[in-house]
């Protein structure tokens, strides 16, 4: 089967949507797919055309950024060049140009389905606010061409103002995730670089963004420090130039600086550097604070490293904890409540020790391509009879 798929942001571009398109990708290349990524050329130093891993990626030029958007005035010209010449395509929202890729989905009969990352909700300026209200409409043509919306849980689905309207078009494929093997050498080796032997870790991986409710975190850190004062703080992800956070940055990094030596930033971190990063944690933290966030790929990569989460209990996010025990959930925005969770954890860490098999078998990048696969396939049959059924209209009519 010839897939394409199309999203604003590919890799190099780091976040939850990138690393879970590009999961995807490169599994249905080794399900024997031919996978075409259409994304943009956000930075001018990337190749306009490119093979990654079996995965080809074509890149237009972008003319101007609006907002975390990116305007791509050739992108039509691509998309009705590959849209006929594909036997399925993927879109992943949010992004402004997704109704047209729909349509040219509908239009030359081909399973077409949208996947919906997440609500979006940007910093709230007047600028914001129009472009806010430019990608919501975009998204609703989209699905309203879209034969199908996967969504990660129905929970999320149901709560979502967006993907409650849409419910009957609704599927549920879980996030692909996949966590690299590493020794527990290496794991010695990483606390003993960081500084951590005889040290309780806190462990957060996330962009400094502001719907990632760092400031929460950071309320509750005094709480735990006194009853734990060796304790440390690892942030694992882009902390610097984050595309449109540089206010929030500003605006925290003074309050990071007061913890000394007690917060370290990691940096981007490489899946190996990652799984090692886990694995020296005691309990990671996701106090994400709105429905920008939908799940929270980073809970699955903790618990499969045998590490408990403390989540903020938002729709879809709270799925990981409630499934399988493995963490507390907190109100979004209680600093308060997310120290007196992080304590309850580091003081009775064993109560939060599962089994984590099942876990890999549902998230494993493979099992979800596969669904991805299914539906395709099933979505196929469907447009076939409904063709089937509008050929043979006329003739019945005919005396």
């Amino acid at each position: 089967m010839r897939i394409l798929i199309v999203l604003t942001y590919y890799r190099p571009h780091v976040s939850g949507l990138t690393i879970y398109t590009e999961r995807v990708a490169r599994a249905l290349a080794r399900r024997g797919h031919q996978v075409t990524v259409l994304t943009s050329r956000f930075d001018r130093r990337l190749p306009a055309r490119e093979s990654l891993e079996g995965v080809e990626i074509i890149r237009p030029w972008v003319m101007a950024r609006v907002s975390r958007g990116v305007l791509m005035p050739t992108i039509g010209s691509w998309a009705s060049l590959l849209v006929p010449s594909h036997d399925a395509i993927s879109i992943h929202l949010p992004q402004f140009d997704a109704p047209g890729i729909a349509l040219r989905g509908r239009l030359f009969r081909k399973p077409t389905l949208l996947t919906y990352h997440c609500d979006l909700s940007l910093p709230p300026t007047a600028f914001n606010y129009l472009a806010n209200q430019v990608v919501h409409a975009a998204n609703h043509l989209a699905a309203g061409a879209a034969h199908g919306i996967v969504a990660y849980t129905r929970d999320y689905a149901e709560n979502s103002p967006f993907l409650a309207r849409y419910l009957n078009k609704v599927i549920v494929i879980p996030p692909p995730v996949e966590v690299a093997e590493v020794s527990e050498e290496e794991v010695e080796i990483f606390r003993s670089c960081h500084g951590l032997n005889h040290h309780r870790v806190i462990g957060m991986a996330a962009r400094l963004a502001t719907e990632k409710g760092v400031e929460y975190l950071l309320e509750a850190l005094p709480g735990v420090l006194e009853r734990y004062p060796d304790l440390q703080v690892l942030f694992a992800g882009q902390n610097q130039n984050v595309l449109g956070e540089e206010a929030y940055a500003r605006k925290l990094l003074p309050v990071i600086a007061r913890l000394g030596n007690h917060w370290k930033f990691l940096g981007t971190l490489d899946p190996r550097a990652m799984a090692t990063f886990f694995r020296a944690c005691d309990v990671t933290v996701l106090p994400s604070i709105n429905s920008t966030e939908s799940f929270g790929l980073v809970q699955i990569e903790s618990m499969m490293c045998g590490r408990p989460v403390v989540a903020s209990a938002l729709p879809g996010v709270r799925q990981p904890v409630r499934n399988t025990g493995m963490g507390r959930l907190v109100p979004p925005r209680d600093g308060r409540a997310l120290a007196e969770a992080l304590l309850e954890i580091l003081d009775h860490p064993e109560a939060y020790d599962k089994p984590t098999q099942d876990l890999q078998a549902v998230y494993a990048p493979d099992a979800v391509a596969a669904q991805y696969e299914q539906q395709f396939l099933e979505l196929e049959r469907q447009l076939a009879v409904q063709g089937s059924r509008h050929n043979s209209g006329p003739s019945r009519g005919r005396k």
